[in-house]
């Protein structure tokens, strides 16, 4: 295509943009506009899939007759066959009359099934029908209508995925993929970010009679790496927000940043690559310190079960089996069953440290917390309530003695 046939297409249609797949999608677009062949058009939500259709239908033979565009996924599963097929009179309750549905009222013309994933399989088998015979029967009829209708649909699903998943029928997307058409992602379009801020910075100032806005070079580096993945719309929304709530009439870093969400899984910026190829640096460098945390952890969560074991250890050398049945309480808060001679009642789970701990035959109740909070009140009166002396001299890290103080509820002794 020429460059003056893509700007009057562009002008036409208000489009904004001026990167190499745009302008791809654009040329595929009046290419296959002539033909009667189905077109498939791919992109995630909110890049603007809906104005292919169109250029399709107003560059084509049908031009002159009637263009539907219908959003699969706003249907109802037990009211779509009709929509779409029609249904005859008393094929259902509320069917007061008959209807035609939208492919026998939209013949010699051209229907857009937005969002056409979202199908139900007994529909898609019906669509399925359409396409390759040009016909289909009425909801609750018997009689084969034909129908000569153009078919353009779009997704944002992983069709490929949802064919593996039983989802969508594999001979349904071959029929709808005769002409592919892949529409890029904002964040793939570059300097088109800053033309379609300006337009809607632009329409936002007319519309309502108020200063236009402008970006810094830091807010306009922010908007070019953010990744957008509500695309074209969440752009238009960001810079409506801007326009109207914004004291400031030249967007700077900090003002964008309010106005950009937080959410991690929505917004990481997106790293600017020189040679295209996605770097996989920054994630290796967050898995590896992860794992040098969770080393970290359980190192001290190791040296905390020694040290008790050795405590327990200590404690019954220097006072013997029988101080501690004497310091015992007489009583239990539930009734220990009776034991034959020789056999051994088990031990609770609970009372298991861990799989190497001496397992202690006497009827003890030494609470494990006790002797904790016991050892770490010790440690720091003997160190004047220096925390790091008192973690060394535990055999601890800081933070696990930390962690242990505000168990213990020792933060304020």
């Amino acid at each position: 295509m020429n460059t003056t046939e893509l700007q009057r297409i562009k002008q036409r249609y208000n489009i904004v943009g001026n990167c190499d797949g745009l302008n791809r999608a654009l040329d595929v677009a009046l290419q296959v506009a002539p033909t009667d062949l189905s077109v498939l058009i791919i992109g995630e939500s909110g890049v603007g899939k809906e104005i292919i259709p169109r250029i399709i239908h107003d560059n084509s033979p049908r031009k002159r007759e009637k263009y539907f565009a219908i959003n699969c996924g706003s249907i109802p599963e037990g009211t779509i066959d009709s929509e779409l097929f029609g249904h005859e009179k008393g094929s259902f309750t509320g069917a007061i009359g008959e209807s035609e549905g939208y492919f026998g009222i939209a013949n010699k013309g051209t229907i857009f099934l937005d969002e056409v994933g979202e199908l139900p399989m007994a529909t898609q088998a019906r669509l399925l029908r359409v396409l390759e015979t040009g016909e289909y029967i009425r909801v609750g009829g018997q009689e084969i209508r034909k129908t000569d209708v153009r078919i353009v649909a779009a997704t944002n699903v992983n069709m490929r995925k949802a064919i593996s998943e039983g989802k969508f029928r594999e001979d349904l997307f071959y029929r709808l993929n005769t002409i592919p058409i892949q529409i890029p992602p904002l964040r793939e379009r570059g300097e088109d970010i800053i033309l379609l801020f300006r337009l809607f910075a632009m329409q936002m100032a007319e519309k309502y009679r108020l200063p236009k806005i402008t970006l810094t070079d830091e807010a306009r580096q922010i908007l070019l790496q953010y990744k957008w993945p509500g695309n074209v719309r969440q752009l238009k929304n960001i810079t409506e927000q801007m326009s109207v709530l914004s004291e400031k009439r030249e967007i700077d870093a900090d003002t964008i940043l309010h106005f950009i969400p937080r959410d991690q899984d929505s917004t990481q910026l997106a790293p600017i690559q020189n040679n295209g190829a996605h770097s996989y640096e920054s994630e290796r460098e967050i898995l590896y310190k992860i794992l040098y945390e969770l080393r970290g952890n359980v190192s001290d969560l190791r040296r905390d079960l020694t040290n008790v074991r050795k405590q327990l250890e200590e404690n019954r050398q220097l006072n013997g089996a029988n101080g501690f049945q004497a310091a015992a309480p007489t009583t239990s808060n539930l009734p220990s069953a009776p034991t034959k001679p020789g056999i051994r009642s088990p031990e609770p789970i609970e009372h298991i440290v861990d799989a190497e701990a001496e397992e202690i035959s006497e009827p003890e109740t030494l609470n494990l917390n006790d002797i904790g909070k016991l050892l770490v009140e010790k440690a720091l009166e003997r160190n004047n309530g220096n925390r790091k002396k008192a973690a060394q001299e535990l055999g601890i890290s800081d933070r696990t003695l930390y962690r242990r103080i505000k168990q213990y509820g020792l933060e304020n002794d």
